[in-house]
């Protein structure tokens, strides 16, 4: 779903070769009906479309089912990502980006969340504990302190990854690699945006910085 419609048929073009099917809405309100009516595995969302934005949009969508979305931003301004994390948007794209890269980021994010579909009980224990914080991987719940926190699904992954190592140092690389599928390092700024988006809901103490390497989940250190 993008504002401009020639690069919104080159994307849907892109992806139609890669094997998806492919619906188009040009504004906010019909991109909601899109969705509703539709019931697609994943969504591509520009921040900037008539009607309402892209961000409203996700908020609606993400209210009645939950999917995964990937977001488009004309802008590198990071107070829109997390904006955008915030809503509900696994991932995001600023512009330009190639068509290419956009395949690629959407086949890693049905995966993941396909892996999340299939994990059934019995597969890894029930409850991961980390100080106050509680970890259920079955149920895919957070609590901090017995209450529970609503995250999307990319920072529940995200932070079930950083709590199987407590207190040990993850490189970002590795965090990418592991977490998102991306084999390089490109993408940095999408784990920093995300863990201060895990940091707003869970509170700061909850992953310590180490400058020029990753992230600890290290709580009341």
């Amino acid at each position: 779903m993008e504002d401009e419609k020639a690069i919104a048929e080159a994307i849907a073009a892109r992806l139609r070769a890669e094997g998806f099917d492919v619906e188009m809405a040009a504004d906010g309100p019909a991109a909601v009906d899109a969705a509703a009516r539709w019931r697609p595995d994943l969504v591509v969302l520009d921040i900037m479309l008539p009607g309402f934005d892209g961000l409203e949009v996700c908020r609606r969508v993400q209210s009645v089912r939950q999917v995964p979305v990937i977001m488009l931003t004309a802008r590198d301004d990071e107070t829109d990502m997390l904006i955008g994390l915030a809503v509900g948007a696994d991932d995001y794209l600023t512009k330009p980006f190639s068509l290419r890269e956009l395949a690629a980021r959407v086949q890693v994010v049905l995966r993941r969340a396909e892996r999340a579909v299939a994990e059934t009980p019995g597969t890894e224990p029930c409850l991961i504990m980390v100080g106050d914080l509680e970890i259920d991987p079955v149920e895919r719940r957070v609590r901090r302190g017995g209450t529970e926190v609503h995250l999307t699904p990319i920072e529940f992954e995200l932070l079930r990854h950083l709590a199987s190592r407590p207190r040990a140092v993850l490189p970002r690389e590795r965090l990418l690699a592991q977490v998102w599928g991306w084999p390089d390092a490109s993408g940095t700024r999408t784990v920093d945006s995300h863990v201060k988006g895990l940091r707003r809901k869970l509170g700061a103490d909850v992953i310590r910085t180490v400058h020029g390497v990753g992230y600890a989940l290290e709580i009341g250190a």
